[in-house]
């Protein structure tokens, strides 16, 4: 069917809110949302928000400026821009001026066909031209300037059908490799679970501090200023440094030769065990070759274990949920738990003879191969679904559809 191409500005509205000034923001009444809570919508339907305004200002600005209503479209417009929300009926919210902006339905068009065309790369495209660069900042002006091919109603109510019922097979498709994804990854925690309760012949308790060498965190603070950090050196190991069990150095957190010579005993070593003091409790990585040499950082522990204490199994236990348990339990901190030196120094852990626990890890690297594997494989799956979601979108506004 024949489109036409028409401003966005010339079938909605295009504006936003009356400014809500931070002091009017309350604990109960109106909900009021800003770009996070309008991208949550966006994608679940629904938001659990901690921000309201009185009901005696919801109703004035209802009756002096008006508020969404059913079949108008709410559109994130700074930082993740493009995120949108259809009202529905009995939907009733205020929203924060310019990180959202609002499209009021004006003429006879399909809100779920302009809705799903603001996610198509059409849209985006349209918003990139001419920046060389993302926009990261939506205007009004831009919002009303772009343009659709718009065809017949009955033509656009059609495609909304197609690409709803496409949809919802993708978002079952993707439920059901996410929970396989899920499954997988508990496979390998249910392992560790089960080496580490059903303990066999040989096994004793001891704390970590007679299986240690040495507990120590990184350098103070005061120890390290801006100066001594350099855009290619010696990395520091910080807790975002961690993850999943192996070191990945960040190049805003590197010093030169002349600080890590100061600092020579945070200096890490073949064998040592890396430990997040704060944030995800548990997070550790064995020091490998290519990390030797680099500094603990200020926010962790190195750990250097005694010859009775394998490395890799000591990571494995770590990491367990029978370990993360006793962390939570000890952990102090009421904003962020964290651990400290008494803690890991007293942390009771379950140790074999050195031989089971090299068998341990020998069946452990199996098993998180074989993980690994089916891991990969799912987000493939998902990847793959996304790109689906995408093609769809494309071919539906090219007329393809």
């Amino acid at each position: 069917m024949k489109r036409q191409d028409v401003a966005l500005g010339d079938l909605f509205h295009v504006g936003s809110s009356k400014r809500v000034l931070k002091s009017q923001w309350k604990d109960e009444g109106v909900p009021f949302y800003r770009g996070r809570e309008i991208t949550l919508l966006a994608a679940n339907g629904f938001v659990d928000n901690d921000l309201f305004i009185a009901e005696s200002d919801y109703t004035d600005y209802a009756a002096t400026y008006g508020v969404p209503g059913p079949g108008d479209i709410v559109i994130t417009a700074i930082g993740t821009i493009g995120n949108s929300y259809i009202i529905r009926k009995g939907d009733r919210f205020y929203f924060k001026d310019a990180s959202v902006l609002w499209l009021k339905k004006e003429t006879q068009v399909s809100s779920e066909f302009i809705n799903l065309w603001i996610k198509s790369p059409q849209f985006f495209d349209q918003l990139d031209k001419g920046n060389g660069a993302t926009v990261d900042t939506l205007t009004i002006r831009k919002l009303k300037s772009v343009l659709i091919a718009l065809p017949p109603l009955p033509e656009q109510q059609r495609i909304v059908g197609i690409l709803d019922e496409a949809f919802d097979g993708i978002a079952t498709a993707k439920a059901n490799a996410e929970k396989n994804l899920q499954n997988a990854r508990a496979l390998f925690e249910s392992h560790l679970s089960s080496v580490f309760n059903k303990r066999g012949e040989g096994w004793v308790e001891k704390r970590l501090g007679e299986m240690a060498q040495n507990i120590s965190t990184g350098p103070f603070g005061t120890m390290l200023h801006k100066s001594d950090y350099v855009p290619n050196g010696i990395p520091l190991v910080n807790p975002m440094n961690i993850v999943d069990s192996c070191i990945i150095p960040s190049k805003k957190m590197m010093v030169d030769e002349k600080t890590r010579d100061r600092l020579s005993g945070y200096s890490l070593k073949v064998g040592d065990i890396v430990i997040a003091r704060r944030g995800e409790l548990g997070r550790c990585a064995l020091v490998t070759e290519r990390e030797e040499g680099w500094l603990c950082g200020t926010g962790s522990f190195f750990v250097r274990l005694s010859n009775g204490l394998d490395g890799k199994f000591f990571v494995a236990l770590f990491t367990s949920p029978h370990i993360k348990a006793l962390l939570e339990k000890s952990a102090v901190g009421t904003t962020m738990s964290s651990l400290n030196h008494g803690i890991l120094k007293n942390l009771p852990i379950p140790v074999p003879p050195i031989e089971k626990q090299r068998e341990i890890i020998a069946k452990a690297d199996d098993l998180s191969s074989e993980t690994q594997h089916l891991e990969s494989i799912y987000q493939q799956k998902l990847d793959a679904l996304e790109e689906l979601k995408k093609s769809l979108l494309h071919q539906a506004f090219c007329g393809e559809l």
